[in-house]
């Protein structure tokens, strides 16, 4: 046979080994989070199980199958564990053991000799294929909740390993894989043992390009939000602009009353809680594709995609009450903050967001004339030029 499966084991385990490592070392240099040591442990069990199964023959029974085929099943166990990690999800240590040893129980009690060769590779490779399969999803949702390109390609790399598991344990129940030597396989077997091989080599590697593309993410995030509320600043805003297919586009400013007045009573702490707590609110009235941006100091700028005027002065007037009904929980203040809100909007294929932002601090300006607290609307021969 050109395939020798026994070897196809061996290198198996190597790869699983050297990657295992590779994880764990860029764990120890503290710049990833503990997510690497989750991948890399899965590696290395999963290893250290692979290496003992395929010396079947050579070392005792009890090491050689019923620990081998517990750590491959602890290892698979362990990237599912793993990728849940990568994604931010909880991770019980207890459940991870509890989950182990409930797995391995069946493996560890079936009994030596030939009959069992096909039930122990059926179990494994069933066991296998799930673990592979919750990958998958794990990995699919981290690309929808994060747009990462990685993850997504990370995930379908898990498909065609759960599909060789899945043809792998149909094999060893139909007897085409089974004692005295499941080594002696056929060709289809050793073929999909070194088709795997590859999968966890660019599996590995596609890890690390993901950890990589949410940083890089990150990193722009930071460059575009605001530190202290988490509203967009104004290159982010900038990188956002023109909002496309939005057929009519509204604006808000938004300014906190006599802020400045609050700062000097209060101190810049409480005036930093004002600044969050008006992020708060404001975002509990936005849709999701609307945009919240800091333009600077106590001033917000707030960008409604297909609204026309009378909508946006409805929008206006909820974020006003909401921002109302939450700092009045702010005990301290004598007279409690208020807001002015400037409202312009326009529509049609070319939008000049420039002069609609002039409109919207000229419909400011008016609410801070005819007494703060209230919305304005851009005057009406303003919004027909």
């Amino acid at each position: 046979m050109i395939l020798d499966l026994r070897t196809i084991y061996v290198v198996s385990a190597m790869t699983l080994l050297v990657l295992g490592s590779a994880h764990m070392v860029s764990y120890w240099t503290g710049r990833f989070g503990r997510w690497p040591a989750w991948w890399g442990a899965s590696y290395l069990v999963l290893g250290v199980g692979t290496l003992l199964v395929c010396l079947r023959n050579f070392i005792p029974y009890v090491l050689s199958i019923q620990l081998g085929n517990v750590l491959t099943i602890a290892g698979y166990l362990l990237s599912f564990f793993a990728i849940r990690v990568l994604a931010g999800r909880p991770v019980s240590m207890l459940a991870c053991v509890l989950a182990l040893v409930c797995i391995s129980l069946p493996v560890a009690a079936l009994p030596s000799g030939d009959m069992s060769v096909s039930t122990r590779l059926f179990y494994v490779s069933a066991i296998c294929c799930l673990c592979d399969l919750a990958v998958l999803r794990e990995g699919i949702g981290i690309y929808r909740r994060e747009k990462l390109f990685s993850a997504g390609l990370l995930a379908w790399l898990y498909l065609p390993t759960a599909a060789i598991f899945l043809v792998r344990s149909v094999m060893a129940a139909t007897g085409e894989i089974a004692g005295p030597d499941p080594y002696g396989a056929t060709v289809a077997h050793s073929w999909m043992a070194s088709t795997a091989v590859i999968f966890l080599a660019l599996r590995s590697m596609l890890i690390v390009l993901m950890a990589a593309e949410r940083n890089r993410s990150e990193l722009i995030a930071l460059a575009h939000h605001d530190p202290l509320t988490g509203a967009l600043n104004r290159g982010g805003l900038a990188q956002r602009l023109p909002v496309r297919g939005a057929h009519a586009l509204a604006l808000l400013v938004v300014d906190i009353d006599h802020f400045k007045q609050l700062n000097d009573q209060h101190g810049h702490p409480i005036g930093d809680d004002v600044l969050r707590l008006f992020s708060s609110a404001a975002r509990s009235v936005l849709r999701p594709d609307d945009l919240l941006s800091r333009h600077g100091g106590d001033e917000f700028l707030v960008v409604l995609k297909n609204t026309a005027e009378d909508g946006a002065i409805a929008v206006a007037e909820r974020m006003r009450s909401a921002f109302s009904e939450q700092v009045s929980a702010m005990t301290l203040f004598a007279s409690l903050p208020t807001l002015s809100i400037g409202v312009a909007a326009c529509s049609g294929p070319n939008i000049d967001f420039k002069k609609l932002l002039e409109r919207a601090d000229t419909a400011l300006y008016a609410s801070k004339r005819r007494g703060r607290d209230r919305v304005e609307a851009s005057p009406a021969q303003e919004q027909a030029a």
